[in-house]
């Protein structure tokens, strides 16, 4: 098993511009899929949940990779998001565990729905959907108790770099998980940096700054000294990115955050059938509430800012959720499929459009917060 591994990894490091172009492809196919035939959604789903747990692997793959030599580290800056999310994974196993358990749920949570949907019935299928949701509350509570900080989402590090960037051969690097098998058969020749001194090799293409700007205005002047300025987040210590929790309020409103979906799907589990607006009504009321509640973060404060921009952003998912999917949303997307049916091109699209609204009606986990 360790053998297979090992030349899986080394594949991988010795191919990463295919690798990524192969994920890229199958998931636009994860896209097309549903409504093409009978279970096409099920395979769909399987396809999207099996690439996104394999993608999570060759992430932390590819970074032990990148942090293992200082020739990549060099063409590969991480993140804010990426710095603060692996400090903390480094910082404290509970946390990395407690993180990738919680992606890993919500990489297979569609595809579960889907299989208690055809297996059990409509009562127990929502009380699947509770238990999920009831397990990734408690993973987040735990999170939320390792940092005593806003919770980011997501919670693990994301491929924060194009694989491209990175050479199309590198034989010379080992496995980050594995051991060399064998030694080397001769000693290593002297690398080409240090044949000669005096002459220094060309920098490499990614790393090399742009020219100063030939304008002299003021503007161009200011925004070319911008970008080589050091930034306060640059030198802050990567745990440090997000400040902790400080008055009852702001833990009130990150703990409101985190119990809203399952309230939300306990409510729904308990008037299915009914379309009833009080769970859509009662979620929306918490979403409001936490917003209210959350502090304001600094100007210098990015990626605080960044993570309730998004949450901001999610609001718009409520378009496509209960009374207002089915009594706004959901006839308008029908009337333009309609419209827009015969007409060469957006025909494609409204056909996609069609194929989709079906999945909306019946899967929870299609827009769940």
């Amino acid at each position: 098993m360790s053998s297979a591994l090992a030349h899986y990894e080394s594949f991988l490091v010795n191919n990463v511009s295919v690798i990524s172009t192969l994920e890229s492809s199958l998931r636009s196919i994860t896209w097309i899929l549903p409504g093409r035939f009978k279970d096409a959604e099920l395979a769909s789903e399987a396809l999207s949940a099996l690439l996104n747990v394999t993608s999570l692997y060759h992430d932390t793959l590819l970074s032990k990779v990148v942090k293992s030599e200082p020739k990549l580290r060099q063409l590969v800056a991480p993140s804010l998001h990426a710095r603060y999310t692996r400090a903390w994974c480094e910082k404290d196993a509970r946390y990395k565990w407690a993180a990738r358990t919680l992606e890993l749920i919500k990489f297979v949570q569609l595809l579960v729905e889907m299989g208690l949907r055809r297996r059990v019935s409509s009562k127990a299928r929502w009380r699947g959907i509770v238990f999920i949701e009831v397990i990734k509350a408690v993973l987040r509570f735990m999170l939320l108790r390792i940092t005593r900080r806003p919770l980011l989402s997501p919670p693990i590090p994301e491929r924060d770099f194009d694989p491209s960037m990175l050479p199309d051969n590198l034989s010379e690097t080992s496995s980050p998980t594995l051991a060399p098998s064998s030694p080397p058969d001769s000693v290593p020749s002297t690398p080409d940096h240090l044949r000669n001194n005096r002459v220094p090799l060309p920098p490499h293409p990614l790393i090399v700054q742009p020219p100063p700007p030939t304008s002299t205005t003021k503007d161009a002047v200011d925004e070319y000294l911008l970008s080589k300025a050091l930034l306060p987040t640059a030198v802050k210590a990567p745990t440090a990115l997000v400040k902790a929790l400080v008055g009852p309020t702001a833990w009130l409103a990150e703990i409101v955050y985190i119990l809203r979906p399952l309230i939300y799907a306990i409510m729904l589990a308990r008037d299915s059938g009914r379309n009833t607006k009080r769970p859509l009504i009662t979620a929306l009321a918490l979403e409001f509430v936490a917003r209210q509640l959350r502090r304001t973060p600094s100007t210098g404060a990015t990626l605080e800012r960044s993570e309730y921009s998004r949450r901001d952003s999610d609001i718009a998912w409520y378009l496509l959720r209960g009374s207002i999917w089915e009594g706004w949303t959901r006839p308008k997307l029908d009337a333009i499929a309609e419209r827009t049916a015969s007409l060469p091109v957006i025909g494609v699209m409204s056909a996609f459009v069609k194929d989709w609204i079906p999945l909306i009606d019946e899967y929870h986990y299609y827009t769940a917060p």
